[in-house]
């Protein structure tokens, strides 16, 4: 979806997909190029109010510079300063199972 690289849980482990467009697998993290930074998408930061106050408290143990993102968007503008462990750990802790789980619950919202 949008030229972006994705991983999505596939239809075998949740046949409902999308509920945008259910044809789609029901995404999960993007990776993008924009013009200025790379952009990464984690559903889950969006999601878990937990994850996303964890990411925040452990960022700057990474990286000295400000940590820059948005909804559910970390805006990498420096390829040296990219915290790939802690990206690590972030995409380690949500197992699929635990976010169609999640996803489902916000969905019914």
């Amino acid at each position: 979806m949008n030229n972006m690289i994705g991983y999505y849980v596939p239809h075998s482990l949740y046949p409902n997909g999308y509920h945008v467009n259910p044809k789609f697998p029901l995404p999960f993290i993007n990776i993008a190029s924009q013009k200025n930074f790379i952009a990464l998408y984690h559903m889950g930061l969006y999601n878990d109010v937990m994850l996303l106050k964890w990411f925040k408290t452990e960022y700057p143990k990474y990286v000295k510079n400000k940590l820059d993102m948005g909804k559910s968007c970390i805006r990498l503008k420096k390829t040296e300063t990219i915290p790939y462990q802690l990206i690590g750990e972030l995409v380690s802790i949500i197992t699929p199972k635990m976010w169609i789980e999640r996803y489902e619950q916000a969905i019914t919202k």
